[in-house]
């Protein structure tokens, strides 16, 4: 059961910042807000569900009529639209508030759940569920499951056990189904019972240029690294053109360029081994280390994989 208090005595007056407080609502939606750049609709979209669960568990102490509410989610977007960050404070929220008994979150995707002979995947479908039990599972490109034009495919048989456990535990598991958009509502049309089962669907949208770049630079002052002005500029145009490539993953993508600009900055500062280096030196990102991307010169990278 849901680790919801139950109030033996009713109370007439709550105070409601307090309340927020006492649950770490408060903390957990601000950290939210410092983690992820942009995405007002989901950083909304997550406030009002935490306001309706405090609301919740304030109306059952004051005695009034609180039924436990449906809390199963489907997350869709784009790789690196912050899914997988939402979904943890997202638990954090249901732990604080005692909808969960555990805050943590089990993550997995098809080849956590289905076997690959007879047999195989109810074992393991169930062990992930047990895991999981008293916390949220996230299932990551959820449509894997479903693989219609295979018939010796087992993913039904996990989709199956994962209904009856939605359903009838859903006072002790939080399930969240993620992935692309398009992917995700055909899924839904062939699992209907899935979507019937889904209390609330938050769409990631993409993150606009102006907010990858400022994505980028809060990497790299984390890491202890600046742009220059020319460096600043050159990844705004290294932004714009591998938006346009495959296999483009917003902020993932991101965190690659970062990493390689890194190392092209080592290799620019080691390749010559006679000069003093200042700290100005080991901080500063420079055109150069930008401009050597692969990017630049017609987009190799994307031919390869989601690289910078």
């Amino acid at each position: 059961m849901l680790d919801v208090p139950h109030a033996t005595t009713t109370e007439s007056s709550f105070d409601l910042r307090k309340e927020a407080e006492a649950a770490g609502i408060t903390e957990t939606l601000q950290q939210l807000e410092q983690e992820l750049i942009g995405l007002k609709p989901v950083k909304s979209r997550v406030r009002q569900i935490a306001s309706l669960l405090l609301i919740e568990r304030i109306r059952q102490r004051a005695g009034l009529a609180a039924a436990p509410p449906t809390l199963h989610m489907s997350f869709t977007g784009n790789p690196g639209t912050g899914k997988t960050t939402v979904a943890l404070r997202m638990a954090k929220i249901l732990h604080g508030l005692g909808f969960v008994r555990r805050g943590q979150v089990i993550s997995v995707t098809r080849d956590d759940l289905v076997g690959q002979y007879i047999g195989h995947t109810a074992p393991k479908t169930k062990e992930i569920l047990k895991k999981a039990m008293g916390g949220v599972l996230f299932i990551d490109e959820a449509y894997y499951l479903h693989r219609p034009d295979n018939e010796r495919d087992y993913g039904q048989e996990a989709i199956e056990i994962l209904l009856q456990v939605m359903e009838n535990q859903r006072e002790d598991l939080v399930v969240i189904l993620a992935g692309y958009g398009e992917r995700m509502t055909s899924f839904f049309a062939s699992n209907p019972g899935f979507r019937s089962r889904i209390a609330h669907h938050i769409e990631f949208p993409d993150y606009s240029e102006d907010e990858l770049l400022v994505i980028s630079e809060l990497m790299l002052k984390e890491r202890g690294y600046r742009f220059s002005d020319q460096a600043r500029q050159a990844f705004e145009k290294y932004i714009a053109l591998r938006r346009t490539q495959p296999f483009f993953s917003n902020a993932r993508s991101i965190r690659n360029a970062v990493d390689r600009i890194r190392l092209r900055q080592a290799d620019r500062l080691v390749s010559d081994l006679d000069r003093m280096l200042a700290v100005a030196d080991l901080e500063t990102i420079e055109p150069a280390d930008v401009l050597a991307s692969r990017v630049f010169t017609g987009g190799a990278d994307a031919m390869r994989g989601p690289k910078p």
